[in-house]
């Protein structure tokens, strides 16, 4: 009887110094591993860059994101609030536009809820750099 109970505390023992092991290996991360720090910008510089061009069709809500910039827009996400008629946020829908151009547009289409108004605006995005064998780094 001794020696289970030994062999189970061993066990225990071993497992929490592997496992230990295995939490300090991981919070270092894997070397090579590109990190990149999250940007933020402002409504000024997505109004510098992006710019909404919509209408509301049926039961859709579609239009156009123009990028002005010189760089590939990707994985944009954009933000539909339906509006009641005091201006209150009502409803909140999202959509994706895979990719938009540098120096071009890209169109977008969601289906939405029935409101008196809506707006529309860009919630989130990655600058994409083309690379010179044509293909997207992402």
């Amino acid at each position: 009887m001794r020696r289970f109970i030994a062999r189970v505390r061993m066990t225990t023992a071993g497992a929490a110094v592997l496992l230990s092991g295995a939490l300090a290996c991981a919070s270092v991360g894997l070397p090579g591993a590109p990190v990149r720090a999250a940007e933020t910008y402002t409504r000024e510089t997505l109004d510098r860059y992006f710019r909404l061009e919509w209408s509301k069709s049926g039961r859709n809500v579609n239009g156009y994101v123009y990028n002005s910039s010189n760089r590939r827009a990707a994985h944009m996400q954009l933000l539909v609030e339906s509006l009641d008629v005091a201006g209150t946020v009502v409803t909140k829908t999202t959509t994706w536009v895979r990719d938009v151009p540098p120096n071009n547009r890209a169109f977008f289409e969601i289906a939405v809820p029935n409101a008196p108004s809506y707006r529309v605006s860009v919630l989130s995005f990655d600058w994409v750099d083309d690379r010179l064998d044509r293909r997207k780094a992402w």
